[in-house]
């Protein structure tokens, strides 16, 4: 049957891709899809701040939980306008 729809279109059909696109908005939350919580023993944080408080603030958490124990570090940034830091930093629970 698959090969009568690609036969048909002179294309393959896209069901799996549009799945695959459905999946990722899902889990960002574009689209119609609520995001999905990211399922990982991680916590985050995001923060907005002015460049230097931001610095201060990963500083801070990397002082709290050291990256060796914890795994602890800066999962994304993005510069914003006014000087301010969008950043979101993860760390493990426990130093396990």
């Amino acid at each position: 049957m698959k090969d009568k729809a690609r036969l048909s279109t002179g294309r393959p059909p896209l069901d799996g891709l549009k799945r695959q696109i459905a999946r990722g908005r899902a889990e960002t939350g574009t689209g119609d899809a609520p995001a999905r919580r990211k399922v990982d023993s991680f916590i985050r944080e995001t923060f907005l701040l002015r460049r230097e408080a931001a610095r201060e603030k990963a500083r801070e958490w990397f002082e709290t939980w050291p990256k060796a124990a914890y795994w602890t570090e800066v999962e994304s940034w993005r510069m914003l306008d006014g000087d301010q830091i969008e950043f979101t930093m993860r760390r493990l629970p426990t130093a396990d």
